[in-house]
């Protein structure tokens, strides 16, 4: 395939994404592994944040990800898979049980032992990787059930971000939650007054991004919050499409590869295998491969069965069970909650492989399952 066409077709960014995670391990584990943490620790100072270089893709590029996949979400809820209550109450209630269920898994297996405050670690989806595994199947894909996947995963990662603010946050700053909080809702009444220019919602929206960072919440939330605000239509035409068809190959083949570089930046160590099959370990895994399908499956069936809500036309259970796999797929918020979880070097990095091993495993299944199952003669809804 000729470079270009690689980068119009369905799975290329799936394809970067993890010729990224590749290329960052190979480099976290040979002689160019110091320099490389260095650049990443080097600091940069733009006026209104001194971060880190790894500050800066994950608080900062990261943001703009968040940014975009809202955007996609509102539009879906607005126009598209999600537009009414019963066919977005199921993709909400299941990321909630796929969020419970590895928690108390995890919980059970380490319950009074120094690895307790792990919990929250196997909680999360990480939507990047997740949406790149899916992609690798084109147009196999229904786009509901990418609408589907992308949804469960901003709202996983909403509730991994409460967590952490709840649970995990030692220095939360009121001041600057409510003046984010604040920013927010004068971007709600200009969307209401009819104010169209997208520069008018960018502008406040990086403000109240500097905010939330400060407030101790994670930054990317501020992402989300001004992807809510942006006007989806108006008589020229719609400002959120255009912000989308704007920033998809950007964030495709820019933030997404460079967030992945950083971010799996693992190096292997003799004490890191041992974590395996300690609980810490134990627990992860299960947490992500086993506890995230039947959380996402049990919420789901509940909810259907329960008559809240109906899956998105074009998506079977079959397919459910396939999301479930690639919900698994952690990496990202599961090693930064590591790092809150555990004042212990050796536990971070134990957690940081069973993370690795448990989303490998998790994106290899799911993505062997649905190729599968989405063949078009096996495609029964």
């Amino acid at each position: 395939m000729k470079l270009s066409a690689l980068f119009k077709s369905d799975s290329a960014s799936g394809v970067i994404l993890i010729f990224c995670v590749l290329i960052a391990l190979l480099i976290a584990n040979s002689p160019l592994a110091g320099p490389f943490n260095t650049l990443l620790a080097f600091r940069v100072d733009a006026g209104i944040l001194d971060a880190s270089v790894l500050e800066w893709i994950n608080d900062g590029l990261m943001t703009i990800f968040f940014f975009f996949v809202g955007m996609e979400i509102k539009q879906e809820m607005i126009s598209g898979h999600l537009s009414s209550f019963k066919k977005a109450s199921v993709p909400v209630l299941a990321a909630i049980g796929g969020a419970l269920v590895p928690a108390l898994i995890y919980t059970l297996l380490n319950r009074g032992t120094a690895t307790t405050n792990g919990w929250g670690i196997p909680m999360a989806t990480d939507i990047a990787f997740a949406l790149g595994v899916l992609s690798l199947m084109g147009k196999l894909v229904p786009p509901a059930l990418k609408a589907f996947l992308s949804t469960l995963a901003v709202v996983d990662d909403l509730l991994a971000i409460v967590v952490i603010a709840i649970f995990y946050a030692t220095d939360i700053h009121l001041i600057n939650l409510f003046i984010g909080s604040g920013i927010f809702i004068a971007l709600l009444i200009m969307n209401k007054l009819g104010v169209k220019r997208t520069v008018w919602y960018i502008v406040p929206g990086v403000v109240m991004w500097y905010f939330i960072h400060h407030s101790g919440i994670h930054a990317t939330v501020a992402g989300v919050l001004t992807a809510m605000a942006i006007p989806y239509a108006s008589k020229k035409g719609s400002p959120l499409k255009d912000l989308v068809h704007l920033l998809e190959k950007p964030v495709a083949f820019v933030i997404m590869p460079l967030f992945a570089i950083a971010n799996t930046n693992i190096h292997f160590t003799s004490d890191m295998a041992a974590g395996i099959t300690s609980m810490l370990g134990v627990g992860i895994i299960a947490g992500l491969i086993i506890g995230k399908p039947i959380g996402i499956m049990a919420a789901s069936w509940l909810c259907v069965k329960a008559k809240i809500g109906h899956l998105p036309h074009g998506v079977n259970w079959r397919m459910l069970a396939g999301i479930g796999l690639l919900a698994g797929i952690g990496f990202t918020m599961s090693i930064f909650m590591s790092f809150l979880s555990f004042d212990e070097p050796l536990y971070n990095a134990q957690a940081k492989l069973a993370i690795l091993i448990a989303s490998a495993a998790a994106g290899t299944i799911g993505y062997i399952y649905l190729k599968k199952i989405l063949k078009p003669k096996n495609v029964r809804i």
